[in-house]
């Protein structure tokens, strides 16, 4: 088993066009995502928002997006798990974050990919990768509940 990267795979019950939605509307990226982000999201540029999900609402999500390849490829970067407002993790190298998507019969497969952790120091490298581990694991559900939500709206 890898411990520098985190792979997740899941087949969505929706359109390739409506996953991709799902991740580059900053808004609809919140809604499952579990942050308040202060604005689109753009390549080069940093994203910022405040963690919505319950016990970490003090904490500032902030990713340095990648690429945008409509359709197909989103990445961003950033530190992960970086939880204690304290820590200066700007002196850490960030993780790598790829969302791919493909179209299946009657969806989308969904290919989550986060890479770097060997460059994490190595006195919170564990614990980053536990926690990223169980979060891509529970956003992954949050994601295919999300595009099935829409699908139910009138």
């Amino acid at each position: 088993m890898s411990t520098d990267r985190i792979e997740k795979r899941i087949d969505l019950k929706a359109p390739v066009p409506r996953v991709w939605r799902a991740l580059t509307d900053h808004r609809e990226f919140g809604a499952w995502f579990g942050v308040n982000l202060e604005g689109p999201f753009v390549p080069g540029k940093v994203a910022r928002g405040r963690v919505t999900h319950p016990g970490y609402e003090h904490i500032t999500w902030e990713a340095v997006i990648q690429r945008m390849e409509p359709e197909r490829l989103f990445s961003f970067t950033w530190h992960p798990f970086a939880v204690d407002t304290k820590a200066d993790y700007t002196k850490e190298a960030p993780t790598l974050i790829e969302f791919r998507l493909e179209s299946i019969g009657g969806g989308t497969r969904l290919t989550l990919t986060e890479s770097g952790f060997d460059g994490i120091p190595s006195g919170r490298r564990p614990e980053a990768f536990r926690m990223n581990e169980q979060g891509w694991t529970q956003q992954m559900k949050n994601i295919e509940s999300h595009v099935a939500a829409a699908k139910r709206r009138p």
